[in-house]
Order: C-alpha cells, then structure tokens, then sequence
C-alpha cells in the first residue's frame, strides 16, 4: 500500500497518507513507541517513520497486509521467543493486520533499545 504522497516529510505527513482505519493503527504504533522513548526525536529516516536516540532508535511502515517494525538486529535478537509468532528477519519483524497489533511489545523492545543506545553513548 503506497501512500498518497511520495516522500513525506514528517510522520504526522506519513500517517495522513494512509486510510483512516491504518491510520489509527499506525498512530497506536507511534505512541507505543513514544511511551518507552519520550525524549526520541522524530524524522522520516529509509523513507519510514523513525525514532531517533543516540542514533537511529527503531523504524515502522505501512505495508498492504501488515505493520513493520525495525528495532535493529539486536532488538529482534533480544525479543526472539516473544517475536516467534511473527515473520521476522535479522532486523525486522512483521504484525499482520489481521490480527491484533502487539502494543505492550513494541514498548518493551523500543525500551530495550533506548537503554542499549544511551548506553552506547555513555560508553563512547
């Protein structure tokens, strides 16, 4: 499913392409992120919505059948048994739309991230 607009600028823009009923969706998602990473910076980053916190932070899309989420390999690494439900590779995971979408998750693995990149930073 590709959005009205081709390249937005914001994630407000991004959001706004999709039909409403995703867009909701995609909204839950964003603030599921925004929960667990409150002091992340929003921006359009590989043409996606992306949290940015010492560096990227995770990633999410709209897609025909389901929601991507990009919490980096080592999200995906962590959260394996819990992601086992979902099609996943190395960095990514898939939450179809036909079925609920995995809120409480999303923030455990953004919180994941945001303690491994201030960490990261702290050490560097």
């Amino acid at each position: 499913m590709e959005p009205v607009h081709s390249v937005p600028k914001s994630i407000d823009e991004y959001i706004a392409g999709y039909p409403t009923d995703l867009q909701k969706l995609l909204q839950s998602v964003r603030q599921a992120i925004r929960d667990a990473a409150p002091e992340a910076e929003e921006k359009i980053s590989y043409r996606m919505p992306t949290f940015f916190f010492h560096g990227n932070l995770v990633h999410f899309a709209a897609f025909n059948r389901h929601i991507g989420f990009y919490p980096a390999p080592s999200g995906i690494e962590a959260f394996k048994q819990e992601l086992s439900a979902y099609k996943s590779s190395k960095g990514a995971v898939q939450f179809p739309l036909d079925q609920t979408i995995p809120y409480e998750l999303i923030r455990k693995i953004t919180a994941y991230r945001v303690k491994e990149n201030r960490e990261k930073a702290e050490r560097a």
